[in-house]
């Protein structure tokens, strides 16, 4: 059996179904069926705007963005699906802090839930600097089918690693 290295903290049952939907061809079917159309932001303003409008709807007290970008630099399949980074600086008597959002390239043709999870998961961040239960509920409030999405994105990547190519939906 192949190694699902996305889905390594999943349980066993779990593993074999997506096993199995894999020797039966069906990842890809299973998840356009579920996912059928893609998102409408493919450049770096568009980006910009829509985790904006996330980011007011949800975190209306937290900084705001001082930049937002696909970025092509980032390697999906071995270090993360996005970054987000804190910067402060002292101005004066002042401290200003710089708060931006990177989000990989490979992200640009994807079903806007894939891009909407890993928006939320970035913003979560800027509350929440862990991994904890307090940043996962963040991010069901931001989007209540959070983990599903997460999952699903997982068998995307998984999907993608099998087929040894990058799927546009």
């Amino acid at each position: 059996m192949r190694e699902l290295k996305y889905l390594n903290h999943y349980s066993e049952q779990t593993k074999i179904q997506v096993h199995q939907l894999i020797e039966q061809k069906r990842l890809e079917t299973h998840l356009t069926k579920k996912y059928p159309f893609p998102h409408a932001v493919k450049n770096d303003k568009a980006l910009f705007s829509y985790v904006s409008d996330l980011k007011n709807q949800y975190m209306k007290k937290t900084p705001p963005l001082s930049k937002t970008l696909f970025d092509s630099k980032i390697n999906v399949i071995s270090n993360a699906l996005g970054t987000h980074s804190f910067i402060s600086r002292v101005q004066g008597s002042k401290l200003k802090s710089k708060n931006e959002i990177r989000i990989s390239s490979l992200f640009k043709s994807v079903p806007e839930e894939f891009l909407t999870m890993i928006v939320v998961h970035e913003l979560a961040h800027f509350k929440e600097k862990e991994h904890n239960k307090a940043f996962y509920k963040l991010c069901e409030y931001m989007q209540p089918s959070y983990h599903q999405v997460e999952f699903d994105l997982r068998l995307y990547l998984t999907h993608l690693e099998i087929s040894g190519k990058i799927e546009s939906w």
